[in-house]
């Protein structure tokens, strides 16, 4: 039964890479036919807001590579506890590629706003990619009712941080050290621990009962 379930989450986890592979390389090109230089619109903004979970892809114009380091790292985590601290934002996971970022953002309060703090971490990330430049828009995906159950968050989740093994930059994707979660108050807890989900969900319902009694 493990075997079947690790099969099916990395055959789901190809699909989704596939999927989203063609869909940044056609966000590229694609433009909204009103004269202008405008990108594709984004969902309303109410979709960002709230309790919403996304799935953020920030990609570096033409793919450009030589910025990832550990100090980098170490300011994209930074100014990621800077954003969920703005916004009361858990991010379950991330995974910052040679030429691209990953990240899920998950609201935890009404007035939460990921189009906020996506504005703030790209105002303040893409100074330390210089020379290089995020792309005009990041992609996102707004996770749906079915796909916010715990086993298929997960399996999301999953996705995010096993790019690397996927593009064999490494043979498991624990060994990448460019990927974690950023939860407020608990530097420590990593996606690898095998309590991870178990920690991180009574903290995700913890967090929402104290907003809720404020």
């Amino acid at each position: 039964m493990k075997i079947l379930t690790l099969v099916s989450i990395l055959s789901l986890s190809l699909l989704f890479d596939s999927i989203l592979d063609f869909i940044a390389l056609t966000a590229r090109h694609a433009r909204v036919d009103t004269g202008s230089s405008s990108w594709l619109p984004r969902l309303e903004r109410h979709f960002y807001q709230a309790d919403a979970v996304v799935h953020w892809t920030l990609s570096v114009a033409d793919r450009a590579t030589g910025w990832l380091s550990d100090p980098f790292h170490a300011s994209f985590r930074e100014l990621m506890l800077h954003a969920a601290t703005r916004e009361d934002l858990f991010c379950p996971a991330y995974c910052l590629m040679p030429d691209h970022i990953h990240f899920v953002w998950m609201g935890l309060r009404r007035d939460s706003d990921q189009l906020n703090a996506m504005a703030f971490l790209r105002t303040y990330l893409e100074p330390l990619l210089a020379p290089q430049k995020f792309q005009h828009q990041p992609y996102d995906h707004v996770l749906r009712q079915e796909e916010r159950r715990q086993d298929a968050f997960a399996t999301v989740c999953y996705y995010v941080l096993a790019n690397p093994e996927r593009k064999g930059l490494v043979k498991r994707w624990q060994e990448w050290p460019y990927g974690s979660a950023v939860v407020p108050g608990y530097p420590k807890l990593h996606p690898t621990e095998d309590d991870f989900w178990e920690k991180f969900w009574k903290l995700y319902y913890r967090f929402q009962e104290d907003i809720k009694r404020t």
